[in-house]
């Protein structure tokens, strides 16, 4: 115990022999050594646990210059000391206080630079509790500053947001609910943190409508900016049951606030991306600007016209087809992305869009613009290749939303491009579903529709009744394109009499029989052939093995197949047979429709 308080008094004895030393030197008498001496002594006491005493040095008034030139090197050890006490140690509150003190008296230019480095410093599960023990001193600092204060806040933020974007976004329920490394709690606490110079552009704004310090509103719209790329572009902004206050739906309506406080929020949902990035000499430096700014932008209009953050400010009268127009280049940058929170917010706000418009309003004139084109083939790329199920399903839905707001001559043209671009037989054969559906809605309507009979369809049919390689093509992958083109092809002969021949489909029967059905008959008995006689050999390759339980590998489009025994294999070949013979008995139908219409007609002119 003697030993202990020897240790305290020589910690303490250290410290006030360097005060006393100091006190009778003028500010600009200082030295270096002096610096480096109160340094050691100051985080002497507070390692050992003399907080207290160190406490009463700081509120001292006679050590006030002291502490206003010095204090500030005192950061880094208060903070690993902050950490390490327990949240209800009144030791921890005696450091607290400290950082507090040190806040009001130190040299504000200093100070600054020493609670950034310490932020700079952190990393890992530290770095939230970091933050959010120094954003109030911070923010002291930065109101005391009178030069560069623009230029310092938005360091701060800077330094801030680049600390915390390396953390995982929680995106469940439970992940926001337990907010492990405190993102959620950090992300807020920063926003009250910008808020005082918020206020200060907008009192600015307010006493003159030339305001020309222009500087910190830009640090500030950055801070906004990065605010939308991270967190919120990754983040979970749906209701969540048992969440009343839900911390990112919080944190969003904040930065849409902030950006309608400075009078930004409708011409940045507005800004078309390109252009608007700054100069950089390095082409490197302006993609990597240009995309941050595609992806902020986007999730801002996700938040406006999906999640209605700030949508009360927004002026009601722009045409559904031009907020479609407007927020196509956002949902194309979002829809190019594949995770999840990204990918789901770039269909909700597609489908959001299209929901607002009514059913064959959509020009068809907008296919002109490349964003129109290139969505829809975004959409497929989700169908065919994302493998989160009800994604696929959502892009299908949205799909198809997106094909019924076109007018005839659009439906017509987008058909076109996706039988050429998809490079997939269910897609294909999904979209030849649709051209039937508008056929059927042509023969039925009243008023004539060019696009869907006549020799506009005579050319779509050319492209849907035809076989990507002849007899060659392999008909079990295509199985989807061909059975929905027999059946439209039935649809046809069944329901335009050669007589009336509205869609041209008896003019050009030669054309469809040499292009279509009769290279599909021989690559039908071609197909059949080569799978029956695989089942043949498989059978005879078992009695020789005399077990069903030989296990050999199969390569199905380039790739390797799961190890399958005989048995699995015979059970894949009886099952494309069964395929073939499904496409063979719908396509005899279609031959004896073809041939009792033929011989009607004939009949009949005899």
């Amino acid at each position: 115990m003697p030993e202990e308080h020897s240790q305290t008094v020589m910690a303490v004895d250290e410290l006030q022999a360097i005060i006393q030393r100091c006190q009778i030197l003028e500010e600009a008498d200082f030295k270096g050594e002096d610096f480096n001496l109160f340094q050691v002594a100051g985080q002497k006491c507070l390692e050992d646990g003399y907080a207290a005493q160190l406490l009463e040095v700081i509120q001292n008034e006679k050590n006030k210059v002291i502490i206003k030139n010095m204090g500030w090197n005192l950061i880094s050890p208060l903070v690993r000391c902050i950490f390490m006490y327990k949240q209800e140690d009144e030791k921890r509150e005696h450091c607290l206080r400290i950082l507090d003190q040190l806040a009001q008296l130190c040299n504000p230019k200093e100070l600054f630079l020493g609670l950034l480095e310490q932020i700079e410093q952190t990393s890992g599960e530290q770095v939230c509790q970091t933050v959010m023990l120094l954003l109030q001193p911070l923010q002291t600092v930065l109101l005391k500053l009178q030069n560069k204060k623009a230029y310092s806040v938005g360091l701060s933020l800077a330094m801030i947001m680049n600390q915390l974007t390396p953390l995982p976004v929680p995106y469940t329920k439970q992940q926001i609910q337990e907010d492990k490394l405190g993102l959620c709690q950090c992300c807020n606490a920063v926003v009250d943190f910008a808020k005082p110079f918020v206020s200060e552009v907008v009192k600015n704004m307010e006493k003159s409508s030339e305001y020309n310090d222009m500087e910190l509103k830009e640090e500030l719209i950055k801070f906004c900016m990065q605010s939308l790329k991270y967190p919120l572009l990754a983040a979970q902004l749906e209701h969540l049951e048992g969440i009343e206050e839900h911390p990112f739906r919080q944190f969003a309506s904040a930065i849409t606030d902030i950006l309608w406080n400075l009078g930004e929020l409708i011409p940045l949902v507005f800004v078309h991306h390109k252009g608007k990035s700054p100069h950089w000499e390095n082409q490197e430096f302006a993609d990597i600007e240009r995309k941050n700014s595609a992806d902020s932008l986007a999730c801002l209009s996700y938040l406006m016209f999906v999640q209605h953050f700030g949508v009360e400010c927004f002026p009601v009268v722009f045409s559904p087809s031009y907020l479609l127009l407007c927020n196509m280049t956002h949902i194309e940058v979002l829809l190019k992305r594949t995770e999840e929170s990204v990918l789901s917010k770039g269909l909700d706000l597609f489908e959001s869009c299209l929901l607002r418009m009514e059913d064959n309003s959509l020009l068809h004139h907008y296919l002109e613009l490349r964003g129109f084109i290139n969505v829809p083939q975004d959409l497929v790329k989700i169908m065919t290749l994302c493998p989160m199920e009800h994604m696929r399903k959502k892009s299908l839905n949205v799909l198809q939303l997106f094909i019924d707001k076109f007018d005839t001559e659009g439906k017509y043209t987008l058909f076109r491009c996706l039988l050429k671009t998809s490079n997939h037989a269910g897609v294909e054969g999904y979209i030849i579903k649709n051209i039937k559906d508008q056929i059927h809605l042509a023969l039925t309507k009243e008023y004539d529709n060019i696009w869907f009979t006549g020799h506009h369809l005579i050319s779509l049919l050319d492209l849907v009744l035809s076989l990507p390689e002849g007899a060659e093509t392999d008909l079990l992958q295509n199985s989807d394109r061909v059975m929905a083109s027999l059946n439209l092809l039935r649809y046809l002969v069944i329901k335009d009499c050669e007589s009336d021949n509205q869609t041209g489909v008896w003019t050009t029967l030669g054309k469809i029989e040499q292009n279509f059905l009769k290279p599909l008959r021989v690559g039908l008995n071609m197909s059949k052939a080569h799978y029956e006689a695989e089942i043949k050999n498989k059978k005879e390759n078992r009695k020789e093995a005399h077990s069903s339980n030989t296990v050999c590998s199969v390569t199905v489009s380039g790739e390797k197949m799961p190890a399958m025994t005989t048995g699995m294999q015979l059970q894949v070949l009886h099952s494309a047979l069964f395929t073939f013979d499904l496409i063979e008995s719908v396509l005899a139908r279609v031959e004896e429709l073809i041939e009792v219409k033929t011989k009607a007609v004939m009949d009949e002119n005899s």
